[in-house]
């Protein structure tokens, strides 16, 4: 993502040019395809960066937490993965999975 030197903006591309999305601003630049080269694109991001906290989400094989207890069945044993839903200056929130029954919750630090 480029920004506007003029007023902070975000560009975007329009064919050999970047040009400023604040109307009121019109700045615009050559791409420079060196800088663009430097960019991190959603392109190279694999499924092993995704966090499944959706309910439809496949925790088995995720990993395990024995701290817990299951408020359906009783299990002390659930699959868990960890989300970040505050700011960053807050801990993540672990969405949990019972093996036994299946019961999902969440549990905020």
């Amino acid at each position: 993502m480029q920004f506007c030197d003029e007023c902070g903006s975000m560009m975007k591309a329009q064919g050999d040019n970047m040009v400023c999305t604040n109307e009121d601003c019109g700045a615009s630049s050559e791409r420079d395809q060196e800088r663009e080269d430097a960019f991190i694109t959603t392109e190279s991001q694999t499924d092993d960066d995704v966090i499944e906290s959706d309910e439809n989400a496949n925790f088995e094989g995720k990993p395990k937490a024995t701290d817990v207890v299951c408020d359906e069945c009783g299990t002390q044993e659930a699959w868990y993965t960890l989300k970040q839903t505050a700011s960053a200056d807050e801990p993540p929130t672990r969405f949990f999975k019972c093996t036994e029954c299946g019961h999902r919750w969440r549990e905020y630090n």
